[in-house]
This record gives structure tokens, sequence and C-alpha cells, in this order.
């Protein structure tokens, strides 16, 4: 399994400009260390060739937020979601999706 962990830095809000430089930098080492560390485990055997891909990003109030955007198998959401839980991070709900299609 190929595990993609991406730091979103645009958000709904805009922060002053001191500390966008800040939280951007937390986040894209969040991002990494979410990748290299956490769900490294999911790059192992036994596990099937499908991608895993992991949007991080700010909620207005600073937390940082994950959303699984593609499809996964439970077992794999499941993980996310503890590994996720034990950091800190929050669920990252979303009201639209948007599915492009040629």
């Amino acid at each position: 399994m190929t595990v993609t962990v991406l730091a979103i830095l645009e958000t709904d809000f805009v922060p002053a400009k001191h500390l966008a430089k800040i939280m951007n930098d937390r986040l894209n080492r969040a991002a990494k260390e979410l990748a290299d560390v956490h769900l490294k485990a999911l790059t192992g055997r036994g596990f099937s060739k499908d991608d895993l891909v992991v949007y991080l990003s700010y909620n207005p109030k600073f937390k940082i937020r994950y959303r699984i955007v593609n499809d996964v198998p439970a077992d794999i959401e499941y993980f996310v979601a503890e590994c996720c839980g034990r950091l800190g991070y929050i669920l990252w709900r979303t009201n639209v999706i948007t599915v492009d299609r040629e």
C-alpha cells in the first residue's frame, strides 16, 4: 500500500501573515510524521496494493483535521482514525463531495 499524506495549506479562514508561516510549517511536519512514522505499518506486507491518501488541514479553531480522500477498506480507515485520534487530530467533515467525470 502506498501512503500519501498531504498538507492542505489553504484553509476556510485567513490567518495573519506571521502566524501563517508557523502554521504551515507545523502542518507540513505533521503530514510528514504521520506518513513516515504513524502510518508506516500500512506500507508493510499483507496489505493490498491500493493507495491511501490523507489530507491534513486546520479548522477555524487551529486544530489539525484529517480526511481520507479515497476509498479504502474499513480496517484501514479505522487504523488511520485510531492513529489520528491518538495524535489529537479531528475528523474533517465536509458537506460537499466533488466528483469530476470526463
